[in-house]
C-alpha cells in the first residue's frame, strides 16, 4: 500500500439524506474514522440538484427529516426544495459531518481486493482504501433521457427538469413539456403563466390527490423549539396515519378504490371540461403508479395557452416536435420531465466485487440485496437506499434509518468477533428476495393494471418494500452473523460461521 494513499476504516459515497444520516449515525456512535465522497461542491443529493420552479416534497415535513435531527423551523407542512436543501446543509455543519466530506470528489472505480481484504477506491482526487464501503448513491440521481429520433439535433433549448436552465427565459416561448409525472405536475403550473404556449405530452395520466398543505404558524414553531416532544408527537401522528395506507397498497388492494374516489372528486371539481377530464383520467387503479398530490396542476392544464397531447413524443425534426399520432408543433424549447434511472442504479457500474464484476452487471437490471442492504459477492459493502427500500406510502428517510441501525450493528459485531470481512451467503439472500417477491405479488403495484418505473425490465418490482414499515425495522434491527460467510482477522478466505 502506497504511503500516499488515503486510508479510512469507512467510506460513504454520497451526501444526500442517506449519506449524511449514515455519517451522523456513525458520529453519534463515536466512530470518526470515515470519509464521505461527494462529487458535487455541496451536500443535498437530489434536493441540491432539482431546482426547477415549484420543486417541493410530497411527504410531510416533520416526517421527511431525520428523527435525530428534528427541524422546528419548517415553514409549511410540505417543504419546498430550498428549505430541504438548507436543512441538509445546516445539519451537516452542526453535526460535525461536514468535516468528513470530500467535496468535488467523484468515485470512478471501487474494487474489492481479497489479499488485504479492503476496498480500493479510485476517485477524481486520487486513491483511497477502506475496510467498509457504504454506498448512499440515491436512485433519483441520473436523469432518464428519452430515446427519441432527432432530439439531439433539436434547434432550440432543451433541458431535463433535474438540470433546469435558470438562465433561459421562458417568457412568451413555445414550450413542449414531456411527461406528466411528479416533477412535471410541480413545474407546469409555475411556468404556464409565463410561456406563450405550452404543449404538454402525456403518455399516461396520473392519479392526483389534493395537497393538504398549510403554513406552520410562528406559534407552532415556537412550541416545537421549546418543547421538542411536541414535534416528536406530531411526527408520530403523521407516521401512523401514513402507515395505515399499507392496508390498501399491500394487504387489501381493493381498499384503494376508496382513495381513488377522493382523486376522482378532486379531478371533477378542478376540471369542468368533460373531454379534458376524460383524457386526464387514468385507466388503472390508484396506487399502481406513484400517487401525485397537487392543487394547481389541473387548473394550469385547463388554461387557454396549454394543450394536452395524449400521445407520447415520437420524433423531433429541427424545431418541430412530432407526436405519436403524427401531429406537429413548432417549439422554442423542450423540457424533459422524464424521471430518473431508478431500477438501473447507474452509480453501481463503478463498484466491483470479489470476481471483478460490477454491481450493475451483477444485478443485470434487477437489483437484489439481503435485507435491502448487503449483496452476495461484495464483502463489506452496505447499500443504503438500495433494492426494495423504496416506500410507496411514507418517508424514505424512515427506511434509511432502519438501515443505519443495521450497519451500526454489523460494524459492532464485526469488531467484537475480530473479523476482517463479511459476505452474505447467496442462499440466504435468495430466500430473502424470494420472500419479498412473494409479498410483492399481491400488492397494488403489481395488480393495479399499469406499467410503472417501480418495475424493472425483468418484471420485478425491485424498488418498493411490500410490507409494514415497522416490519422492515424489525428485520434490520440486528445483524445476524449466521447469515454471512466471514473472514477472521487471521484467516485467509471467507468461510461460514
Amino acid at each position: 500500500m502506497s504511503s500516499a494513499e488515503e486510508t479510512h476504516r469507512i467510506v460513504i459515497v454520497g451526501s444526500g439524506f442517506a449519506g449524511l444520516g449514515m455519517a451522523m449515525s456513525l458520529r453519534r456512535r463515536g466512530i470518526t474514522d470515515f470519509a464521505v465522497l461527494e462529487r458535487a461542491s455541496s451536500v443535498g443529493g437530489t434536493w441540491r440538484d432539482n431546482t426547477y420552479p415549484g420543486c417541493c416534497c410530497d411527504v410531510p415535513s416533520h416526517l421527511y427529516s431525520l428523527s435525530f435531527a428534528p427541524n422546528p423551523e419548517w415553514s409549511r407542512s410540505f417543504s419546498p426544495q430550498p428549505e430541504i436543501h438548507s436543512y441538509l446543509e445546516r445539519t451537516a455543519a452542526a453535526s460535525g459531518v461536514e468535516d468528513h466530506i470530500r467535496f468535488d470528489t467523484e468515485l470512478t472505480g471501487a474494487h474489492w481486493e481479497e489479499g488485504p481484504r479492503t476496498w480500493r477506491l479510485e476517485t477524481s482526487q486520487g486513491t483511497i482504501r477502506c475496510r467498509f464501503l457504504l454506498s448512499a448513491i440515491g436512485g433519483l440521481v441520473e436523469p432518464r433521457l428519452p430515446s427519441i429520433p432527432g432530439i439531439e439535433e433539436f434547434e432550440g433549448e432543451i433541458f431535463h427538469s433535474a438540470r433546469w436552465n435558470h438562465d433561459y427565459d421562458l417568457r412568451g416561448k413555445r414550450v413542449a413539456a414531456i411527461g406528466t409525472g411528479a416533477s412535471a405536475i410541480q413545474f407546469v403550473p409555475k411556468i404556464q403563466p409565463a410561456v406563450g404556449r405550452l404543449h404538454l405530452f402525456q403518455r399516461t395520466p396520473a392519479w392526483i390527490a389534493p395537497r393538504r398543505d398549510r403554513p406552520i404558524t410562528s406559534i407552532e414553531r415556537r412550541l416545537f423549539r421549546r418543547f421538542p416532544k411536541l414535534q416528536q408527537l406530531s411526527r408520530g401522528a403523521i407516521f401512523w396515519s401514513r402507515e395505515a395506507l399499507v392496508l390498501g397498497f399491500v394487504k387489501r388492494p381493493r381498499l384503494m378504490k376508496l382513495i381513488q374516489r377522493v382523486a376522482e372528486g378532486h379531478l371533477r371539481r378542478q376540471v369542468k371540461d368533460p373531454e379534458l377530464r376524460r383524457r386526464l383520467t387514468p385507466d388503472y387503479t390508484i396506487g399502481c403508479k406513484r400517487i401525485l398530490i397537487s392543487n394547481d396542476f389541473y387548473p394550469a392544464v385547463a388554461k387557454d395557452n396549454v394543450e394536452l397531447l395524449g400521445e407520447g413524443l415520437a420524433e423531433v425534426r429541427g424545431n418541430r416536435v412530432i407526436g405519436s399520432d403524427g401531429s406537429e408543433r413548432e417549439v422554442d424549447a423542450i423540457i424533459l420531465g422524464t424521471g430518473f434511472q431508478v431500477t438501473d442504479f447507474p452509480g453501481m457500474k463503478v463498484i466491483h466485487g470479489r470476481d471483478g464484476t460490477s454491481l450493475s452487471d451483477h444485478w443485470d437490471g434487477s437489483p437484489r440485496a439481503h435485507r435491502c442492504t448487503t449483496v452476495s459477492g461484495f464483502p463489506n459493502l452496505f447499500v443504503i437506499g438500495g433494492p426494495n427500500v423504496g416506500i410507496g406510502h411514507t418517508s424514505a428517510v424512515e427506511m434509511f434509518e432502519h438501515q443505519f441501525a443495521y450497519v451500526l450493528d454489523a460494524l459492532g459485531t464485526i469488531e467484537r468477533e475480530g473479523l476482517a470481512a463479511v459476505d452474505v451467503r447467496p442462499e440466504v439472500q435468495a430466500r430473502f428476495v424470494a420472500e419479498v417477491d412473494r409479498k410483492m405479488a399481491g400488492t397494488i403495484w403489481m395488480k393495479g393494471g399499469c406499467q410503472s418505473w417501480y418495475v424493472d425490465r425483468h418484471g420485478r418490482n425491485s424498488t418498493l418494500w411490500p410490507d409494514w414499515t415497522m416490519e422492515h425495522a424489525r428485520q434490520t434491527a440486528t445483524f445476524d452473523l449466521a447469515e454471512y460467510e466471514v473472514v477472521r482477522a487471521e484467516a485467509q478466505e471467507l468461510v461460514p460461521v
